[in-house]
């Protein structure tokens, strides 16, 4: 065991035994390196570690604090598991029941797939979009339609060079959002009827889309933290004629599992031999909770079998709907088939996000985000280890802001959210994120909006109605 993995066990030892009790400071970097006789640098690498592992959170310009639910969290689940199956996808009806639920703006919105807007820069963007309007060249307006905005493909491209991703501009097509870029990636490498490998849960637009193009999903398991069954993926890939995959491999909707380094490079390798392309959905990139963003598995693209897809929607702009794909080989056939139908996402909205990227400061609005998002990441987990049965599992992401909860079996979530809507409360259950509708006794619930009174009884209501089952 490393230094600083000693030093930490030390610290978590601390709290769990109550020395350090939720909301404690932990000591600073200066008094625990004299106190303990190790360097300022194993203080911080052990304090990482403990970030990671959710027992403590940093503040800025305060230190260290032992998180709220460190003693008495809620068990993980152990895996989301069952067999990779092949099926078609029938779920948009019951997915449009869920969002029609969130059209009430009294509802709390544990149901919704969007942080706060309270938590964005929207004056700030504002301004940008009449800074960039002012400036813009008459030409621009159309020249900018077909390839995007140039200045905003450069600052995405900057973005990429510091997540260790070098791309060509010609590589970066702009989109209306990230699903637009989904749904051109997956038009440009199946027909209909073809078999696309989708995770278990998945996000459910992922089976609309599917639904849409009249594809078949081959659903392969996610474990809550590790993210796809490379074992099962690899036996689907080797039994089956799977055109496409469409995975997220870090912060996942709805489990929030992260894939390593190392599984993520696994994965690409496995695509590589088996020459199926990868639709890498990294919308939550930037919303990681520690000190280091996770690196996108198309990072490790040797030959451009990757499309990544990226947006703004979730950490700056939900309503201005600008999203990218670094398309690789397909860049090309994407840009070419999104200009035989949307032409091109808003130019005034291109040139506004490309003006705060550039003199909005950006990094600074997303590290207030991601400290906003973890603190009502633990608020929800509190509520839930206070008010919902025993037996509930719980996921934990190191970023997001979804929650994945596993109830005790005798749970409908179907009923569940048809009770929890008569008393006001939206939340997103379980069915809706399988092809087979499975998942019954789970259900996703948003923390991405800030902690209320009314969000904590919201949860007392949830956990009343989850032990009547």
């Amino acid at each position: 065991m490393k230094r600083y993995e000693k030093f930490a066990d030390q610290i978590a030892q601390l709290i769990r035994s109550g020395m350090l009790a939720p909301g404690d400071k932990v000591p600073s970097v200066r008094h625990a390196s004299r106190t303990y006789g190790v360097s300022p640098s194993t203080v911080f690498q052990a304090y990482y570690l403990l970030e990671d592992r959710g027992l403590i959170s940093a503040r800025p310009r305060s230190g260290y604090f032992v998180r709220e639910l460190a003693q008495h969290p809620l068990a993980e689940q152990e895996t989301s598991a069952q067999s990779a199956r092949t099926t078609a996808v029938d779920v948009s009806e019951l997915v449009f029941s869920v969002l029609d639920s969130l059209k009430d703006p009294h509802t709390v919105p544990f149901g919704s797939a969007f942080p706060s807007p309270e938590l964005f820069p929207l004056p700030r963007l504002a301004r940008s979009m009449a800074h960039a309007l002012r400036d813009m060249p008459a030409h621009a307006v159309i020249a900018d339609m077909t390839a995007g905005n140039p200045d905003l493909r450069r600052q995405i491209a900057l973005r990429y060079m510091v997540s260790g991703v070098r791309l060509a501009l010609e590589e970066l097509v702009i989109s209306n959002g990230a699903l637009e870029a989904l749904n051109l990636c997956l038009q440009c490498v199946t027909s209909p009827g073809d078999l696309v490998a989708i995770e278990a849960p998945a996000f459910y637009a992922t089976l609309q889309v599917l639904e849409r193009l009249q594809l078949q999903a081959v659903e392969i398991p996610v474990h809550p933290r590790e993210g796809i069954d490379l074992a099962t993926l690899a036996d689907s890939l080797a039994r089956l004629p799977v055109k496409a995959c469409w995975f997220m491999s870090s912060l996942q909707n709805p489990l929030g599992a992260s894939m390593s380094e190392e599984k993520k490079r696994a994965l690409y390798e496995l695509l590589q031999q088996h020459q199926v392309p990868l639709i890498e959905d990294d919308v939550y990139a930037e919303l990681y909770y520690g000190s280091q963003p996770p690196k996108p598995v198309k990072s490790f693209d040797r030959d451009g079998l990757v499309m990544h897809c990226g947006s703004f929607s979730k950490s700056l702009a939900p309503g201005y709907r600008v999203g990218w794909v670094a398309g690789g080989r397909y860049a090309e056939q994407i840009s070419r088939l999104k200009l035989m139908t949307t032409i091109s996402p808003s130019v005034p909205a291109q040139a506004a996000i490309a003006d705060y990227l550039q003199h909005g400061g950006y990094d600074r609005h997303l590290r207030k985000l991601r400290h906003a998002l973890e603190s009502q990441q633990d608020a929800m987990l509190a509520s839930a280890a206070r008010h919902f049965p025993p037996g509930t599992r719980v996921s934990r992401p190191s970023g997001g802001y979804f929650l994945w909860f596993e109830f005790p079996e005798a749970v409908d979530s179907l009923q569940l959210f048809q009770l929890a809507l008569a008393q006001g409360i939206s939340l997103a259950p379980g069915p809706i994120f399988s092809a087979t509708r499975g998942f019954r006794n789970c259900a996703r619930l948003n923390h991405g909006h800030p902690w209320t009174a009314q969000s904590e009884r919201a949860m007392e209501v949830l956990g009343r109605i989850l032990a009547a089952f």
